[in-house]
């Protein structure tokens, strides 16, 4: 049997995708999601998923394309990658960002607020992730 492909129409339905999808809700807590994460993905990895995610939430604020790369280190590729998903991918950046469709419509007050607690480039972020990274890292 060669290598397993996953294609748009049916990855969903793959038995090891949806044996991953089971595996990561049955973390209960950001430590044990940090913990398989880890396992299962490479630091370079785990760099890239935190770095679209970071990507997406400037997006979902409404933070230009050529801000969002200055601020993250990412790829003006990348950012138009993400804002493609985000706008027309399966809902997952939005669900769990809580943004809408039309993520570049946010009020300038919203991106204002928003913008004070984002970490600035060279900044430690927040996230759980984030943080798992760096203290592999540093180890």
């Amino acid at each position: 049997m060669g290598k397993r492909r996953f294609t748009e129409d049916s990855f969903k339905r793959e038995p090891w995708f949806k044996a991953l999808c089971s595996a990561l809700t049955q973390c209960t807590t950001d430590e044990e999601m940090a913990n398989f994460l880890r396992d299962i993905g490479t630091l370079s990895e785990l760099q890239a998923w935190s770095e679209r995610f970071e990507v997406a939430k400037l997006l979902a604020q409404g933070v230009t394309y050529r801000e969002i790369a200055t601020r993250t280190g990412a790829s003006t590729t990348t950012v138009t990658r993400v804002a493609k998903f985000l706008e027309n991918g399966e809902g997952g950046y939005r669900k769990v960002l809580n943004a809408p469709r039309h993520h570049r419509l946010v009020s300038a007050q919203s991106h204002q607020t928003h913008a004070e607690s984002t970490p600035q480039r060279g900044e430690r972020p927040a996230s759980v992730l984030q943080k798992a990274l760096e203290k592999a890292k540093n180890q």
